[in-house]
């Protein structure tokens, strides 16, 4: 995957993208030392870090944390 096919896969600036990869922030590769590639399920991976719960997730927890606290 090239700078343009991140690009519209991920909606983000071109120019945000070269930000990220002359700041190490995302994996790439360069095999003949100019072009930038991209592998998909890296990129995936990526994008899909720092997963926040959703409010419902976060209740679920709390009353699981309360239910276990009361059975000792």
């Amino acid at each position: 995957m090239t700078i343009d096919d991140l690009s519209d896969y991920t909606g983000l600036s071109k120019t945000f993208i070269y930000k990220l990869t002359s700041s190490l922030k995302i994996p790439f590769y360069k095999p003949t030392g100019k072009c930038i590639y991209f592998k998909r399920s890296e990129l995936d991976s990526w994008l899909l870090r720092n997963r926040h719960m959703s409010y419902d997730e976060i209740e679920l927890k709390a009353d699981e944390c309360i239910s276990r606290s009361r059975k000792i």
